[in-house]
């Protein structure tokens, strides 16, 4: 399944970003778009991809919030948050490495999706934010080639829908001869120059 691919992808991209963040830099602001809580930090966008991780064995055995509980409430990044979010990491990457139905139906907050449609959703998530989080930390960062190629292609059709929900912002107009990634960041409306 390709969307298998686009997942683990992904997910290796915003591990990769994570595990260069060091202690010192959890404490500093992220964008106040990124989350719901109040002058978020670094570290309150770790422990959301924390809690996006740790749902993923759960989401694809067919469990909802009202059966997974308090399970996930609370800090689960503790007094070591880069190796927290690894080990959750390694679970959700194994999950998905699984034998999956990719027609199976999942129950996310937002409503009830086959595995693949849920893969791509939160493929899409991580891989923009893995780029968001270098580029805001001010790192010099691309997003491996095979994943852009692989968001082109299962993700880049669907741009226009997903903007219309509200996942994306507008359309950035690309610089001049822009590359492949940078063209696809400005379609979905993620890109800005190196600070």
């Amino acid at each position: 399944m390709k969307q298998t691919e686009l997942f683990l992808q992904s997910d290796a991209a915003l591990r990769s970003v994570i595990d260069r963040i060091e202690p010192e830099q959890l404490g500093l602001p992220a964008p106040a778009e990124w989350s719901f809580t109040p002058n978020p930090t670094i570290r309150d966008i770790v422990a959301a991809h924390a809690r996006d991780e740790a749902w993923v064995p759960d989401v694809l055995l067919g469990r909802t919030i009202e059966d997974a509980g308090g399970t996930y409430d609370g800090d689960l990044l503790g007094t070591d948050p880069i190796t927290a979010y690894d080990r959750l990491n390694d679970a959700a990457t194994a999950a998905v490495n699984e034998d999956l139905d990719p027609e199976k139906v999942v129950h996310l907050s937002y409503g009830d999706y086959p595995i693949r449609e849920y893969l791509e959703h939160i493929s899409t998530y991580r891989a923009f934010q893995a780029w968001s989080i270098a580029r805001t930390l001010g790192w010099d960062y691309s997003l491996p080639a095979p994943l852009v190629e692989n968001l082109w292609e299962l993700i880049g059709p669907q741009v226009d829908g997903f903007r219309a929900m509200g996942v994306f912002p507008p359309e950035i107009e690309a610089p001049a001869g822009a590359d492949r990634e940078t063209q696809l960041l400005c379609r979905v409306g993620y890109w800005f120059p190196k600070p």
